[in-house]
């Protein structure tokens, strides 16, 4: 296995599970250290040392909600305390609450915008100085949502365009300073996200609907890239647009 990122440093949110986790171990394959950060420490542990058994690289746990500014802050300054460095920066955290405006409260409303708006500006602040000293990549995950309006979730289809929007404005100031931005935006994912109480992984069989790997896989692809930069990568599934 060619390790392209042998001797880089990556940190990943949502890193317990899903895209996160699958995002982790294909960074691992490619060498990178990685710092994993989520709120279940006990799987965080558990993924660490899977990566250092089977990659050999090192890893840094540090539980953190990505909506408390300080966590986000010092787990940055964690990283950078490490290992001195910061290359990628995957900003994955997000989540789901509600659905349809009327039936949405306004606990589940708060909460999915602190988590998918405050959490990726509060991560994309604190890592842009390090990332502008490796001349790094920023990986946002989007969604199909943040591209095609949608009758049903309305708030979360707007964080996600508000993260594209975000993204291409970070991606116009920070590329003066040699800052890579990426956006990845899947269709159905089949992990423990979910909607309405169903998670993804209940709802479709392997093979219907994108696999965490093949996020994982272009992320990786995005944090390759040595001279370039890859603006925007969608995965749908084959039949996303029949019926439209």
């Amino acid at each position: 296995m060619q390790e392209h990122l042998r001797g880089q440093t990556a940190l990943v949110t949502g890193a317990s599970s899903g895209i996160g986790a699958a995002t982790a171990h294909r960074l691992a394959d490619e060498g990178a250290n990685v710092a994993l950060v989520a709120r279940r420490e006990d799987r965080l542990e558990a993924l660490a040392d899977e990566l250092e058994a089977g990659h050999g690289v090192e890893t840094l746990v540090h539980p953190a909600d990505v909506r408390e500014e300080t966590r986000v802050d010092d787990a940055v300054d964690a990283v950078a305390e490490r290992f001195g460095r910061l290359d990628v920066v995957v900003v994955n955290a997000g989540l789901a609450r509600g659905s349809d405006v009327t039936s949405m409260t306004t606990e589940q409303y708060r909460t999915m915008m602190d988590t998918n708006l405050d959490g990726s500006f509060f991560l994309t602040r604190a890592s842009i100085p390090h990332l502008a000293e490796s001349e790094g990549v920023l990986v946002f995950l989007g969604s199909f949502a943040g591209h095609y309006p949608r009758p049903f979730n309305p708030v979360y289809a707007a964080t996600k365009w508000w993260v594209r929007g975000f993204a291409h404005s970070v991606a116009a100031s920070a590329g003066e300073d040699g800052v890579a931005v990426t956006v990845v935006n899947p269709s159905e994912v089949r992990t423990e996200f979910a909607v309405e109480g169903e998670t993804f992984a209940d709802r479709f069989d392997a093979g219907e609907v994108t696999e965490p790997e093949e996020v994982a896989d272009a992320v990786v692809f995005a944090a390759k890239q040595d001279n370039s930069a890859v603006q925007e990568l969608n995965l749908y599934r084959r039949d996303k647009f029949s019926g439209w």
